[in-house]
């Protein structure tokens, strides 16, 4: 019985952040019902729906919104939901006529969630893009990368997923919670231009005191620092150095047995690549797993640089569960973590329309009239 327990939301099926929302809000104890179209477009990237983790813990119900009676049921149901989720662009589902205007006609206490990249307005508002467009406009991705290298592309981490599920995922809670006082509800208009750049604030406050400039990899985070970088081990592996804060930086030193004097941790910025080079150096002489050895559980602010294969098998990730395997391959558990009220990972991922119809029961709506809605081509009901 997750924080969230009690809450009901629909979700609009899409790619990349809708889905991650709906996935996070689910594993908090909400309710999630997840409407998928009658002919799925796939699950995003072609990947096979055992693997296509962020659809899991909730069930997937197809619906024809193309079909007048299709609307008609999506309505019918938010009847009873606390919140609403898609991420479409802007106009699409008020042209299908799921707009919130449209549903706050049946539900004047209903939060409509509404991600998109470029966010409701402005003059790029209806036009496509993805995470890179997006983070490219707020000074997020030319902040990545090497001195002398182009921007590196961050996955889509940066918009998709922290600037855009966890902003809207946030901002759902955020309006269910003063919906149920004021009994209004409201339209979340969470764009992942606008969150990638709130990501940013801490750096632009750097910026705005002079502590950090605009050439990229010059600068203490981005690993232009020498004490907070990557650095290569003798057997081609990596490590992650970031001893920041002096008392930090001196345990390293203590651990590498080598004297403040000859690799001092400077703040003079024309100092670093020289200072690189010898960290570099030094680092070259033993392996990734030497270092950690030597290193971890120290306060070195040392870890060793893993792939995704190897994460799920470090002892800190056993110990804490961070990765679970299940459903066709290691994926990341539910988070975060509450002392009380449990999150956790409800089912495998869905495919589209595999509960359609007990789950449309579950939500009030009449067994015959879903049969008859299944048996019209309205709504389908698959195996999984």
């Amino acid at each position: 019985m997750g924080p969230l327990s009690g809450v009901k939301v629909i979700e609009l099926a899409g790619i990349g952040p809708c889905p991650m929302c709906g996935m996070l809000l689910a594993e908090l104890g909400a309710t999630v019902l997840k409407v998928d179209r009658i002919s799925p477009s796939g699950l995003g990237l072609g990947t096979p729906t055992r693997h296509a983790f962020l659809h899991r813990s909730r069930p997937s119900v197809a619906i024809d919104l193309k079909h007048p009676e299709g609307v008609a049921l999506v309505l019918k149901l938010c009847g009873s939901a606390d919140a609403l989720i898609e991420g479409f662009r802007p106009g699409v589902t008020e042209k299908l006529g799921l707009g919130p205007a449209a549903c706050a006609e049946r539900n004047a206490s209903l939060v409509y969630g509404r991600v998109t990249g470029w966010g409701q307005t402005g003059p790029l508002a209806k036009t496509a893009g993805h995470d890179l467009n997006f983070i490219a406009l707020t000074g997020a991705l030319h902040a990545v990368g090497r001195a002398e290298h182009p921007p590196t592309p961050p996955l889509n981490l940066v918009g998709d997923f922290g600037g855009g599920a966890l902003y809207l995922a946030l901002g759902i809670v955020a309006a269910v919670l003063e919906a149920r006082s004021s009994g209004q509800g409201q339209v979340v208009d969470a764009a992942m231009v606008d969150g990638a750049a709130s990501l940013m604030t801490g750096l632009y406050g750097l910026r705005s005191a002079g502590l950090m400039g605009g050439e990229r990899g010059r600068n203490v985070l981005d690993g232009g620092a020498h004490y907070y970088d990557v650095y290569k081990t003798r057997d081609g592996k990596y490590i992650a150095l970031a001893p920041i804060e002096p008392r930090f930086y001196a345990t390293l030193l203590e651990q590498l047995g080598v004297d403040a004097e000859a690799l001092p941790q400077s703040t003079t910025r024309e100092d670093w690549p020289a200072l690189k080079l010898q960290l570099a150096s030094l680092i070259e002489t033993r392996t990734r797993d030497e270092w950690a050895e030597l290193l971890e559980g120290t306060d070195a602010c040392f870890a060793p640089v893993l792939s995704m294969a190897e994460a799920p098998h470090h002892a800190h990730n056993r110990a804490r569960e961070t990765f679970v395997e299940r459903d066709g391959g290691w994926q990341p558990n539910a988070s975060p973590r509450f002392s009380r009220t449990t999150t956790e990972i409800k089912s495998a991922p869905a495919a589209p329309g595999e509960h359609s119809h007990q789950t449309l029961v579950d939500w009030g709506i009449d067994a015959g009239t879903v049969h008859t809605l299944i048996e019209r081509g309205v709504v389908a009901q698959r195996g999984a």
